[in-house]
Order: structure tokens, then C-alpha cells, then sequence
């Protein structure tokens, strides 16, 4: 099979939320997986560290995908092109935005949907777009990858999709991550609190975080 990829996201030293998703299912997955061929379309020069294996492909075609209208212009008018000279089979989309101009099945990975239920946290232009196409995306899509059963409810719920069209694939634990000793708690106590417990939340500073239960947690647990 021909995969091709959504990798735009996929930018050295600026690898942010869904990057990191990328970056870490696609390096997974194209080593696992030696027996198709991965297409990986780029909106700029790709970078070698994201060639992951000899059945990578790597395209690049602009424009740089920097704003809504850019969005379209990628999606509606490069990708469709892309797919058809790579003779693609299927396209993932990791960040969850498709093309409407192609019958090649899709699937997109729509992680929340975040913008519906606080738009005002997001600069007008994305709102507007958010909230216009990912519905169309949503009927589009061949299937739906999300990462929770409270997203794949709320994408149901919002867009009209049949449960038997989504499927839930949790997120996975880096591999820098693991459990810390009991004297390796302490060090790290004495160097940043003074030996007091503490909590790191990794996130930006919007209510839909949930930073306060956060806090409310920690206090019953600390």
C-alpha cells in the first residue's frame, strides 16, 4: 500500500503538541511496517531526521501552510495533485485537516475538538476556520482516529458520525519518561522546592486545561 502523510508539522527544533504526535506514531509506524511505502508531503524543505526509514518518500510543495487561506490553498490544490503523481492509496493526516477535492480515502486524527467549546481562545481567522471545515472533514473522512472516548463522544455528538466510523487510539508515554527512585524523588525535591512535593503540568495557560482541578487534585494527594 501507498500511505501518503500529512508532515507538515514535522518541523526541526519547533516540534510542538501535535508535531510530537507526528513525530513519534510515524517513526513507529514506518519501521513497523517495512512492507508499504510512506509518502510524507511537506509544505517546506523536509529535514533528515524525519526520513525514518527506506520506505519513506519525501515530497515538498508549497506554500508554507501559515494561515487559514493557506490551509486551502495546500490542502485543495497541492495535495490533491500529490496524491494523484504518487498514486496514493490512502492519506493520514496526523493533524486532522484533509482535502476536499480528492476520492482518495482519508483519515484524520482530530485530537479534540477544543475550538467548539472555547473559541474565544483561539485568534478569529482559526476559529472561523476550525469551525467551518472540520465538520466537512469529519463527513469527508474515510474513518476517524481520536485519542479519547470523550473525544470520539464529542465528535459524534457535534458532527453526526457513526461510532462505528471512529476509532480511539490513546496517547503514548515518551520514552525519556519512566518511574523515578526513591532517592532520585528526594535529589529532585531538594533541588527545585526545598524538599517540598511538587507537580509539573506541561501546557498552555487556558481554562480548558483544567489547571485548577489539577490543583485541587494535587492537594489531595501531596
Amino acid at each position: 500500500m501507498r500511505i501518503a502523510v500529512n508532515t507538515r508539522l514535522l518541523l526541526p527544533g519547533r516540534l510542538e503538541g501535535i508535531g510530537w504526535f507526528a513525530h513519534e506514531t510515524l517513526s513507529r509506524i514506518v519501521t513497523a511496517h517495512p512492507e508499504h511505502q510512506f509518502i510524507f508531503l511537506f509544505d517546506r524543505p523536509w529535514n533528515a531526521q524525519f526520513i525514518y526509514a527506506p520506505n519513506v518518500v519525501p515530497v515538498a510543495a508549497g506554500p508554507p501552510t501559515r494561515h487559514p487561506i493557506l490551509y486551502r490553498i495546500w490542502f485543495d490544490a497541492v495535495v490533491p495533485g500529490l496524491l494523484r503523481k504518487h498514486k496514493a492509496d490512502l492519506f493520514l493526516s496526523p493533524d486532522g485537516y484533509l482535502s476536499l477535492r480528492t476520492s482518495v480515502p482519508q483519515v484524520p486524527v482530530m485530537h479534540d475538538l477544543n475550538f467548539e467549546h472555547h473559541p474565544d481562545d483561539l485568534p478569529p481567522a482559526y476559529r472561523r476556520f476550525y469551525r467551518k471545515f472540520f465538520p466537512r472533514f469529519a463527513r469527508k473522512a474515510a474513518r476517524i482516529v481520536t485519542v479519547s472516548g470523550f473525544s470520539k463522544q464529542d465528535i459524534m455528538d457535534r458532527y453526526g458520525v457513526p461510532a462505528e466510523k471512529i476509532d480511539v487510539v490513546h496517547n503514548g508515554v515518551g520514552t525519556v519518561f519512566g518511574p523515578a527512585t526513591d532517592e532520585e524523588k528526594v535529589a529532585a525535591r531538594r533541588k527545585l522546592t526545598n524538599g517540598h512535593p511538587y507537580v509539573i503540568c506541561v501546557g498552555s495557560l487556558h481554562p480548558r486545561k483544567n489547571i485548577a482541578r489539577l490543583l485541587q487534585a494535587f492537594d489531595r494527594v501531596a
